[in-house]
């Protein structure tokens, strides 16, 4: 089975990734390299960050490196959080402080928005191919449901009535942004 690195150290988004490759290929993190870098996310687009992130890894990893970003964008915000999403609240900010900050925003009024993802991959310093996947939604105006991660809580996908966070895993992982872009990652990664 091939293996793949994921250009992160955040274990739920590689929980989520590695569930939705389940049998395909050996997932694996960044968590077991510490020594390796942090790759600042420098860039003003979800595929720029990917990018950076997926070449920087790539030069010290004997194979594949898939990376990501993603964000929630909001109608009513402009776009914001965005690419900022991870930091909304500030450079050290929390899951809870994000979506504090962005409740605060919305000032009680729900709003359309999507999550967006892109993903590189990458290999040797070489970028092979970028991927993107969105889902629409409604941004709420309150925290519903204990699974997830992020701004899961706050996100109703469209035809649904329940948040991501209120979804089995399963069906997120069947019609999230990064399920979407990782779709087209796949089937790229069967033709090599």
């Amino acid at each position: 089975m091939q293996h793949i690195l994921i250009a992160t150290r955040n274990s739920h988004k590689t929980k989520e990734i590695r569930q939705m490759l389940d049998g395909h290929f050996i997932v694996e993190d960044l968590n077991a390299r510490d020594h390796w870098p942090e790759i600042e996310e420098t860039a003003d687009t979800f595929a720029g960050n990917a990018a950076l992130k997926a070449l920087g890894i790539s030069v010290l990893y004997d194979g594949i490196v898939l990376a990501d970003d993603s964000g929630l964008e909001v109608d009513s915000l402009g776009g914001e959080p965005g690419v900022w999403s991870a930091r909304y609240a500030g450079e050290n900010a929390t899951d809870a402080d994000n979506r504090a900050l962005l409740l605060k925003r919305l000032d009680g009024k729900p709003s359309s928005g999507r999550f967006r993802c892109s993903m590189v991959l990458a290999q040797a310093g070489v970028e092979l191919a970028t991927f993107d996947g969105a889902v629409e939604g409604t941004v709420i105006n309150d925290e519903r449901g204990a699974g997830g991660f992020g701004y899961d809580p706050l996100f109703l996908p469209d035809g649904f009535f329940n948040t991501f966070a209120e979804l089995p895993s399963e069906t997120k992982n069947q019609l999230s942004h990064r399920a979407r872009a990782l779709e087209q990652a796949v089937r790229f990664l069967g033709q090599l």
